[in-house]
């Protein structure tokens, strides 16, 4: 870590929001001053910050809501979640004024699916955006519902990500080459402080959605982004607030603690730290305009780390999400969850309820609003014990089909495509930890066996988690699992069922019929 050694949350988050906020307001000077004509070294008298300037939101308006994706970040990164506390001290800062929910899941753990999945409400099976490809047009979209009421749209970053872009009816939109190849805290501010002009002017709420490019692959400072980037384009990239060695790499279980592997974990800790400082610059902007208040933040992992045995799968690791949600006046401070599991499908109905529209009923998302106030934990919430997700297709576009139900203690996986030949591909087995695990694997007969259960699977999988909580063990073919076994079969089968998903035969007649 090139700042020094740990320090106390409440120092770190001063001092990350104190060089964002440096940042911002050198930003938004720079704005008015294009603005107004003038030039870049002509002196500027100072202005009334926004807050007070700007009159409060009449109280006809419902709540404006932002909408943050962190992209890649494993829910076990966050210190509010347990991870280090110099990583993303602006998080946990908001997890402190709000709520976490610790068995937060994404239906799908790919970048583009799980996007749709959330602005759906649907999953991928249902929305028709299994992979890369666009919504059905027959499917309602949260911006549809959001546009009517009056809402001003803003997307930035991973514009691509939703598709058709046409559809999503975005009053601004910025993809990747307006905001530092996604990765400069600066100019996300600067793009969200539009959108929170024209709000103010037009006296009207907003659905921003910031999606960090952070951090996604390429690493902070690895050879990878050396290879990808030019250096003029990485002059635009920003630099991460602080940065990690591999001495301070925290590795998961479910990875092997080697050299290469601490690398590329310290390189992808830099990079959460620049997501962390994206969100502190636009909460700071947020704050500017005077509209904290009346804002109702969401902040969530569209999937895990792109790392092995992680994104682009279903194992609990791969779809758990660091999901933090503030309301103020509605959700009381310092709320944590984790009994609930509860999925980013869920947001779609909740934010729904926010913005006083009425959701589509057949949603495949439940409404959050009784867990947020607290009203669940006196009336009971049914039907959240367990949480059920999919995999379909790469961003290659290869099929690797599985579905998983996972619950406080199993995790079972089913993998359609295992055949004992076929071996699984993503870009997450592309980097200096997979190429670690590879080289070690020749001279350690265990991490040779994990190496190649990884790439070949088994046709199911079942982990006990509160003996395994990393899942590396499978008890699928263990005798003493048979009935635990069996019940998740049933269960999966019959969520199959319920939601239409176009493989329930083939699961009925390989799986359950075949067990006898």
């Amino acid at each position: 870590m090139t700042n020094h050694a740990r320090l106390p949350r409440r120092q770190l988050l001063a001092a990350s929001t104190a060089a964002v906020t440096t940042a911002v307001t050198a930003a938004a000077l720079s704005a008015s001053c294009s603005s107004s004509g003038g030039s870049a070294d002509a002196p500027r008298v100072p202005t009334p910050t926004r807050s007070a300037v700007r009159a409060a939101p009449p109280e006809s308006l419902p709540p404006n809501i932002l909408l943050f994706t962190l992209d890649d970040m494993a829910a076990s990164t966050p210190g509010c979640f347990g991870g280090r506390s110099d990583v993303t001290p602006t998080l946990d800062g908001l997890a402190a004024e709000g709520m976490t929910f610790h068995q937060a899941h994404v239906p799908v753990a790919v970048c583009a699916p799980s996007r749709a999945a959330l602005m759906t409400g649907l999953y991928p099976h249902r929305s028709g955006a299994v992979g890369f490809g666009p919504v059905a047009d027959d499917v309602p979209l949260l911006t549809d519902l959001l546009y009517e009421r009056g809402y001003l749209t803003g997307i930035l970053g991973k514009l691509g990500h939703l598709d058709p872009v046409s559809r999503y009816r975005w009053d601004l939109a910025r993809d990747n080459t307006d905001l530092g190849l996604g990765r400069s805290p600066e100019r996300y501010a600067q793009q969200a402080n539009g959108l929170f002009d024209r709000a103010a002017s037009e006296r009207r709420p907003f659905f921003l959605m910031v999606n960090a490019h952070d951090p996604h692959r390429p690493f902070h400072g690895s050879r990878e982004e050396r290879d990808t980037y030019t250096p003029a384009q990485l002059a635009d990239v920003s630099r991460p607030s602080m940065t990690f060695t591999e001495r301070e790499a925290d590795v998961p279980g479910y990875l092997d603690d080697l050299a290469g592997v601490r690398t590329e974990l310290a390189q992808y800790q830099s990079s959460c730290r620049r997501a962390d400082d994206t969100l502190a610059a636009v909460l700071t902007a947020l704050d500017a305009a005077g509209l904290t208040e009346n804002t109702v933040v969401a902040v969530f992992s569209d999937n895990g780390m792109a790392f092995p045995f992680a994104k682009a799968n279903c194992y609990q690791q791969s779809t758990r999400s660091p999901l933090v949600m503030r309301w103020p006046g509605v959700v009381p401070q310092g709320r944590a969850d984790s009994r609930h599991f509860v999925s980013t499908l869920d947001l779609f109905p909740t934010l729904c309820r926010a913005a006083g529209v009425s959701a589509p009923d057949d949603l495949d998302g439940a409404d959050l609003t009784p867990l947020l106030t607290g009203d669940a934990d006196r009336g009971g919430a049914p039907g959240r014990d367990r949480v059920h997700t999919v995999f379909h297709e790469t961003s290659s576009g290869e099929r690797f089909e599985m579905r998983a139900t996972h619950d406080e203690r199993w995790s079972y996986i089913w993998n359609a495509w295992s055949d004992g030949e076929r071996a699984w591909r993503n870009m997450s087995v592309d980097g200096e930890a997979w190429s670690a695990m590879r080289s070690a694997a020749a001279t350690n007969r265990s991490l040779a066996s994990r190496v190649d259960f990884f790439l070949r699977r088994a046709p199911e999988e079942l982990y006990d988690l509160s003996a395994d909580p990393d899942a590396r063990t499978n008890l699928a073919s263990a005798p003493r699992a048979r009935e635990i076994l069996h019940q998740r079969r049933t269960i999966t089968h019959n969520w199959m069922r319920r939601t239409g998903d176009p493989l329930r035969n083939r699961y009925l007649e390989t799986v359950i019929r075949s067990a006898g």
